[in-house]
């Protein structure tokens, strides 16, 4: 099966198509572009393109796309019309990028085989003749070290930029048997950028090979042998609540070029294992699990995970302990007299935060100098608030509960106080939260009646030592009394209760300069 396929994204290529050129093809007739999209009638050329297979024959079959690099915006798709393997066109002048997917099965009756060629410049200012040939083709081979691994797809994308304008094209194959050339004169130097990406699948996971290339002309061919030393090893571990099972659809993407993505499912709780290829640069995972009790999926990202080759890195997704976590965007902020609080309350044990935020039920209220100012509900963690012009005092409440098995974090409440006084545009405020990240299984369980050490981490405006007190407490009867826990070395044991039983973690903060948190997550792991 061979297909060209639209890309997860195209950047930078443009949706106008206020001049693009409509035409339906009938034989080797010569379309005509639509005139009454320009100011002034353009000059034009005809442009005659041939199609020619691997024997040398018309092609049988073809697609050929062609994009004018220049201000005026056109673009269009030509596919087989007749024998002759022969289309003309009529378009204005200028520089274009044209590519042609030549695809047929073999007479023999083996598999589907791809040709594609891309000249990356044509300069039209005359009438022209182009001949795509596959005969011109070299093949792309590129394979990952297990031979018993299963090629899934693969795709190669072309961005072209010239006078500030890019344009762009791709191929998509389920098949091996893909040969790539170059037609044309060379383009400028860095003008022509091009990704290639292959997805093998194995029992445990699979291989995502890629390359990057940056030149003047489009690849000609690509053959290359990975040796496992030459990858990295992504493990993307998907959680599950007690005593629970589910699957999880889950994808891993370059973060930089245009990809054909292929989601995969994994049984949770459960792994996978992916070797992936450092020159493809930094990698975007995304995994979606089923929300509890029939509730909407639950998504989650990672984006621009670095890696090395050699090296193993492993990602929990909806695991324990759930809670309070920032990003690198303010949790809390003000506005001039507005103050906007948007804080993830149930960050997954890795950081992740989810997509959309769910709860039972959530009620988020502000106070300045001790009178309530609003209060907002049904998005956990979030409100805005209006306030009275000047300085004074604050304190931001919040509370969260949602549906879960007791070890995923049933209800999670927070309080912080700071001051604030208007300011003259967005303002990040001075909270802060705490993460609590003991070692669990899957499961979000830990052995009963053994010692288990939970490392205790700041986030925020307490961070990198600007901490005056920290005191963390833990709960075995869902928060209706607590024992405060020492810290040592950034963490604090606790002897398990028996099985069965939800543990609850408190954190009670203040910084060095006077900003307080007052942070409990209900129910943050159980034990087995």
């Amino acid at each position: 099966m061979t297909a060209t396929h639209a890309p997860r994204s195209v950047p930078r290529r443009s949706a106008l198509r206020a001049l693009a050129v409509a035409v339906a093809l009938v034989g080797t007739a010569t379309p005509a572009f639509d005139r009454s999209a320009f100011a002034a009638e353009p000059e034009t050329y005809t442009l005659t393109i041939n199609h020619l297979d691997r024997a040398g024959r018309p092609a049988g079959e073809f697609r050929t796309h062609l994009a004018g690099i220049f201000a005026a915006d056109v673009e269009q798709v030509l596919r087989q019309q007749d024998a002759t393997g022969v289309t003309t066109v009529r378009l204005p002048k200028g520089r274009y990028l044209l590519d042609s997917t030549l695809s047929a099965v073999q007479e023999t009756g083996g598999p589907v085989w791809t040709d594609w060629i891309v000249q990356p410049r044509l300069d039209l200012d005359r009438d022209t003749t182009v001949t795509f040939d596959a005969r011109t083709t070299a093949p792309v081979d590129v394979r990952p070290p297990d031979a018993d691994a299963r090629f899934l797809q693969s795709s190669m994308y072309v961005e072209v930029t010239h006078g500030g304008v890019t344009k762009s094209a791709n191929v998509g194959t389920r098949s091996t048997n893909l040969r790539v050339g170059h037609l044309g004169p060379e383009a400028e130097a860095g003008a022509v950028q091009q990704w290639y990406d292959a997805h093998w699948v194995t029992e445990s996971g699979g291989y995502l090979l890629g390359q990057t290339f940056s030149g003047t002309r489009a690849l000609a061919g690509l053959t290359r042998q990975y040796a496992a030393q030459e990858l990295a090893t992504l493990n993307i571990r998907g959680a599950a609540g007690p005593g629970s099972t589910g699957t999880a659809r889950f994808s891993i993407l370059p973060s930089t070029g245009t990809v054909i993505g292929a989601p995969r499912v994994m049984k949770t709780p459960g792994t996978v294992s992916y070797l992936v290829a450092p020159e493809r640069g930094t990698w975007d995972i995304a995994v979606t699990v089923p929300g509890p009790d029939e509730a909407a999926p639950i998504h989650y990202s990672a984006d621009r995970v670095a890696v090395q080759a050699g090296v193993t890195s492993t990602h929990t997704f909806d695991g324990p302990v759930f809670g309070p976590a920032l990003t690198d965007r303010p949790a809390v902020s003000r506005d001039g007299d507005r103050i906007t609080a948007d804080v993830p309350l149930f960050a997954d044990g890795d950081g992740h935060v989810p997509w959309t935020a769910s709860a039972e039920t959530a009620y988020t209220s502000l106070y300045r100098d001790g009178v309530l100012v609003g209060a907002a509900s049904g998005t956990p963690g979030r409100g805005e608030f209006t306030v009275a012009p000047g300085a004074a005092s604050y304190r931001l409440a919040t509370t969260a509960t949602r549906k879960a098995a007791v070890g995923a974090s049933t209800r999670v409440n927070a309080s912080w106080t700071f001051p604030s006084a208007t300011t003259t545009g967005p303002t990040a405020l001075p909270v802060s939260v705490v993460r609590f990240s003991p070692e669990l299984g899957l499961t979000g369980t830990a052995p009963a009646g053994r010692p288990l050490r939970i490392p205790v981490t700041v986030q925020g405006a307490a961070a990198d030592g600007r901490i005056r007190s920290l005191t963390v407490s833990a709960s075995t009867d869902g928060g209706a009394s607590w024992t405060r826990l020492p810290l040592d070395a950034g963490a604090v044991t606790l002897q398990n209760p028996p099985a069965g039983t939800g543990v609850s973690l408190r954190a009670e903060l203040t910084d060095t300069a006077g900003n307080t948190l007052d942070q409990t997550v209900v129910d943050a792991y159980r034990t087995e």
